[in-house]
C-alpha cells in the first residue's frame, strides 16, 4: 500500500483551516533568505501556498550575498520581539561565508517552527514536550495516519543526519520503538534491514534500498532526495521495491508534503504556547 504524504497533508491542513476560522487565530510565518538556491525558492513557495491556503501570514526577507552574519542576526532578533511574528524559519543553505548554526541558534525556541534550536531538541532528547523538528513529525504522523504502530516494532534508520536520522531516533525511542542508526560505516546493511519492521532511510543516495534488502511485511519511509539527469530520486529502488513490502512512501509525494504540513501544524502550536505564556 502507498502511504500518501500529499493526501495526509491536505486532510491536516483542512483541519487547520477550520481551526484558523474557528478561534480566529492571527499567525505569521517569517522566513528569511540568504542564498541563490533554486531548490530553495520552491520550497518557500510551497511554504507560502500552505499558509494562504489555511490563512496563515507569510512573510520574506531576502537577502543579496553582500549580507553579513550581523545583518541576519539583527533580523532574527527584531522577529524574536515581534508579537505579531509566530514562527521564524532561516532558509537552508545560506551563502558560503555565512554560520547557519550560528544564526540559526538566535531564533527564539518559541518562534523556532523547524524544531532544531538546542533547546527544542534537548526538550526532544529528554521527552518533554517541544516544537519537533518537521520532517521527524511528519514520518511519526503519516504511520500514525495509516495506523501502523511502532510501539515495539525494530525500526531502522539509514542516516544519522542532524536533520532527519539523530533526531528521528530520538522521537522513536520516545515511542517505545527499538531503533537501529544505520549509517556509511555500518556493517551488513542488507541484513539489518532484512530483520526491520520498519526501515526509513535518509541518505540522499539513490538507489541504495533494493528488492534484495526488504521483506514482504516492511515498512519502507524514503526520506531521501537526489537529482539524477532532472528526475527526483529517492534511497529506494521505488518500482522494484514497491509491490513487495507491505507499506512504501512514493518520493516525492510521501514524507515531503507532510514536512511542510507539520511547519503549520507547528505555527499553531507556537501561537498556542505564545497566547497561554501572555
Amino acid at each position: 500500500m502507498i502511504l500518501d504524504g500529499k493526501k495526509i497533508k491536505e486532510e491536516i491542513l483542512e483541519k487547520l483551516k477550520e481551526k484558523i476560522e474557528k478561534e480566529k487565530i492571527s499567525a505569521t510565518l517569517a522566513i528569511i533568505l540568504a542564498s541563490k538556491n533554486e531548490a530553495s525558492k520552491i520550497y518557500i513557495q510551497n511554504k507560502r501556498k500552505a499558509c494562504e491556503k489555511i490563512g496563515i501570514n507569510f512573510e520574506v526577507y531576502t537577502y543579496e550575498e553582500t549580507v553579513t552574519e550581523k545583518n541576519i542576526i539583527a533580523n532574527i532578533n527584531e522577529l524574536n520581539s515581534d508579537k505579531k511574528i509566530t514562527g521564524i524559519i532561516l532558509q537552508s543553505p545560506i551563502y558560503p561565508h555565512l554560520d547557519f548554526d550560528r544564526c540559526a541558534s538566535e531564533i527564539s525556541p518559541h518562534k523556532d517552527v523547524d524544531g532544531f534550536t538546542k533547546e527544542n531538541i534537548y526538550n526532544l532528547y529528554m521527552n518533554k514536550e517541544c516544537l519537533m523538528p518537521c520532517t521527524v513529525k511528519g514520518i511519526i504522523r503519516l504511520l500514525e495516519a495509516y495506523k501502523i504502530p511502532v510501539e515495539g516494532q525494530d525500526i531502522l534508520i539509514v542516516g544519522r543526519g542532524n536533520i532527519v536520522g539523530h533526531p528521528l531516533s530520538l522521537a522513536l525511542t520516545n515511542k517505545n520503538a527499538t531503533v537501529t542508526l544505520a549509517h556509511s560505516k555500518t556493517k551488513d546493511l542488507n541484513e539489518k534491514c532484512l530483520k526491520a519492521d520498519i526501515i526509513i532511510s535518509a541518505t540522499g543516495r539513490s538507489n541504495l534500498i533494493t528488492e534484495d534488502m526488504v521483506k514482504k511485511e516492511t515498512v519502507v519511509i524514503d526520506v531521501g532526495v537526489t537529482r539524477e539527469n532532472g528526475k527526483i530520486c529517492g534511497d529506494v529502488d521505488y518500482e522494484k521495491v514497491k509491490d513487495k513490502v507491505r507499506y512504501i512512501t512514493p518520493n516525492p509525494g510521501g514524507v515531503g508534503p507532510m514536512t511542510v504540513a507539520m511547519i503549520m501544524e507547528n505555527i499553531i502550536e507556537a501561537y498556542e504556547r505564545g497566547r497561554e505564556n501572555g
